[in-house]
């Protein structure tokens, strides 16, 4: 059956997503710089010019454009957009914060966005904490979530207890590799690496799996603490919350990762705890992509809604397979990248 397209505008979309977000969006540029929205955070490593302000809202286009399709993404690059190029999408909406050139293959948004004639929309902080499903995934349900732990944006802790029928460590870990899948990324991996010929090819979903670095398979399970390493989330911010819940005898970190030394795990070891890798960020398409365009889809009935999912691989440039590939990046390297400069050249 073919699906009856609406058309809607972008400024309804627009109101949508504050529908969803609970009135987090920024409906007015005012708000930006008169700071009465919580959820527009600047975001800095304090390198010099490498900083981005987060905006929930509409960042390219007019809230008056026509939208019969929309893509929804995790972080907009220029594959992405290239995509909704061929795919005549109306407008992106995309979970993390987009930047001038960085976000849109080292041009600015006003000369690449145009040429498709694409809206874009972010959302981040104003998406943290509107559904359960990250703790549902990895086997617990949320009693408390703070989205700013400790005072800092984006910081956030989930407090969880045990779901029915979760019972160990190794139910969790059994648990997020069936609701995430895994086996078919393992079948599409061997078949491309049979149609590639290159042996060494990973992808990033199946290099970081779900893992136990403290405790064993079969321990207990039931208090649960649920943070995102890449947040700011310290040791010390550890501690705080272990104190503030005692009753804690398992620990799961997700989206980002932490080594097996690393100072959480150590401290875990310490005091007897289970500590669990969960999901990696490759697959926070899933985990909060899914859930907001299936609202979306509910929101704007008739409007197409599409799921933008990049997949990241790796290889061993030994392992290239396509000949003609090969023959070229060595070329090129050879004769122009490495050679002696021309007498001729530009000094």
């Amino acid at each position: 059956m073919t699906l009856r397209q609406t058309q809607t505008e972008v400024g309804h979309v627009l109101d949508a997503l504050n529908t969803i977000s609970k009135g987090r969006m920024v409906m007015d540029w005012n708000e930006i710089t008169s700071g009465t929205n919580p959820y527009v955070v600047m975001k800095t490593s304090n390198i010099p010019g490498k900083n981005v302000m987060e905006i929930p809202g509409l960042i390219f286009g007019s809230k008056h454009k026509p939208v019969t399709r929309i893509g929804v993404g995790m972080t907009l690059t220029e594959s992405m957009i290239e995509m909704a190029s061929a795919m005549k999408l109306d407008l992106i909406i995309v979970h993390h914060p987009v930047a001038d050139a960085a976000s849109s293959g080292g041009v600015p948004f006003a000369d690449y966005l145009p040429l498709y004639n694409l809206a874009l929309i972010e959302m981040h902080e104003a998406f943290h904490g509107l559904h359960p499903g990250l703790t549902l995934l990895h086997g617990h349900r949320k009693l408390a979530t703070d989205i700013s732990f400790c005072g800092i944006p984006g910081n956030v802790l989930h407090k969880g207890i045990a779901l029915e029928g979760v019972h160990t460590a190794g139910d969790i870990l059994a648990r997020i590799d069936h609701w995430m899948g895994r086996e078919i990324d393992v079948d599409l991996l061997e078949a491309e690496r049979a149609i590639r010929g290159e042996s060494t090819l990973q992808e990033a979903t199946l290099s970081n799996p779900a893992k136990l670095l403290s405790g064993t398979p079969d321990r207990h399970v039931k208090h649960i603490l649920h943070f995102f390493p890449h947040t700011g989330f310290s040791l010390q911010h550890l501690e705080i919350a272990l104190q503030m819940y005692p009753e804690t005898d398992t620990i799961i970190a997700s989206i980002s990762r932490v080594r097996e030394d690393h100072e959480f795990v150590v401290l875990a070891k310490q005091r007897g705890l289970n500590f669990i890798l969960g999901n990696p960020h490759s697959v926070e398409i899933m985990e909060n992509g899914l859930p907001l365009a299936y609202a979306l889809e509910l929101l704007l009935p008739g409007v197409e809604v599409f799921l933008l999912r990049e997949r990241i691989t790796a290889v061993a440039l030994r392992d290239v397979g396509h000949s003609k590939m090969v023959e070229y990046g060595r070329g090129m390297a050879e004769a122009h990248l490495v050679s002696a400069p021309s007498s001729h050249a530009v000094q």
